[in-house]
């Protein structure tokens, strides 16, 4: 039996501005609202913004929420040393695969935020239920369903959104990047998933339609999840379920930088199957130089064997067609390799992830032909 997609509180929004939406995770969501193109665009050039209120906003409070972190998560929370700083983790299982990925914000000396993805959700929440009985840590963990979640993007994102966000004009209202500030009832971050400068903003439902309005006043551009995905290719940045899964090593994501081994002392989850396991493949990009778009799961064929992409689009910035490559260990950046594209071999080049930056091309395209 199918059960009806969830709504975010921003669903008549996104009606009002004709968007089209999506089944995404269990989510009605918009995927654009006209041109996936020019929302694109718009992220690069000023300013555009996000529902993510699917995604869910979980706190970890008590005396041992840092230890526990500390052995939940491939990355480590000791790191953060200051009240609002972020950090970025893969949440692993005993074999060394992705649970989720997941932003960790330290709010004080007893408390973290965690925000993760919508489609692992209710799968989290019982990992880590789980994972607080079996280890007895002295914390609890909150579910936060009552909190929307914005996204503002762009080089114009933060101008553009303190004049529709009166607290983002106090002393403390815009953080240093990768860090959060909490101002009244707001957790607003300085982190994204566009590869451009902007906010993430968790606010309560009951606000969230009246901030909107504002931002679309103040010259902020809706944008759905087709940019979105565009933005975050062209970023380097995973998406969880696509480059990588319960299956899959971080080691063999690109997302190495991610965990941290520099401890020897400190055990994690996963730990002992990434150490007796290190990486059995190279993740680079891929730039197609052939007509055609890349997509997931195409099989490549390079001088040390076969590989697969694991996400593909074309590449509104670069306007090129581009993907991500799981490929063996060995091929390196600037490699021709073709790809299967239904029975064809098509030429492609692997190149240094990310594509894009702060708006810069970091890339060479040689001969963009995409269509």
């Amino acid at each position: 039996m199918n059960h009806p997609a969830r709504r975010t509180p921003l669903r008549a929004c996104h009606l009002a501005a004709g968007a089209r939406m999506v089944d995404f995770a269990g989510w009605d969501m918009p995927v654009n609202y006209g041109s996936q193109i020019d929302e694109h665009h718009a992220v690069r050039r000023d300013a555009g913004m996000f529902d993510v209120s699917h995604m869910l906003s979980l706190d970890l409070s008590g005396v041992g929420a840092t230890d526990f972190l500390r052995r939940l998560l491939a990355n480590d929370v000791a790191k953060l040393k200051a009240p609002g700083k972020a950090l970025y983790s893969c949440m692993l299982n005993e074999a060394g695969g992705v649970v989720d990925d997941l932003i960790v914000y330290r709010l004080s000396e007893a408390e973290y935020r965690l925000v993760v993805n919508a489609g692992t959700a209710d799968k989290d929440v019982a990992w880590i239920r789980r994972h607080i009985a079996a280890m007895g840590a002295n914390t609890t963990l909150e579910s936060r369903r009552e909190l929307a979640l914005i996204a503002i993007q762009g080089p114009r994102a933060i101008e553009r959104a303190m004049g529709a966000i009166p607290e983002l004009n106090t002393a403390n209202g815009v953080p240093p990047p990768f860090s959060a500030a909490r101002l009244a009832d707001l957790l607003i971050a300085r982190t994204g998933y566009t590869g451009e400068d902007g906010l993430e903003i968790a606010v309560p439902a009951v606000r969230v339609e009246a901030m909107w309005n504002a931002l679309l006043a103040a010259g902020v551009r809706p944008c759905g999840l087709g940019a979105r995905d565009t933005l975050r290719l062209e970023a380097g940045l995973n998406l969880y379920g696509q480059d990588m899964d319960e299956h899959v090593s971080p080691l063999d994501a690109g997302l190495a930088w991610t965990v941290d081994l520099r401890d020897g002392e400190r055990d994690f989850v996963g730990k002992a199957a990434l150490v007796a396991k290190p990486a059995q493949h190279a993740f680079l990009g891929l730039i197609l130089e052939d007509k055609g778009v890349l997509r997931a799961h195409m099989k490549l064929f390079a001088a040390a064997g076969e590989g697969e992409t694991t996400s593909g689009s074309f590449a509104p910035t670069l306007g090129a067609s581009i993907g991500f490559a799981r490929l063996p260990l060995g091929t390196t950046a600037g490699e021709r390799v073709e790809v299967d594209m239904r029975g064809r071999r098509l030429a492609a080049r692997t190149v240094k992830l990310p594509f894009v930056r702060n708006g810069q091309v970091l890339v060479d395209i040689d001969r963009p032909q995409a269509s």
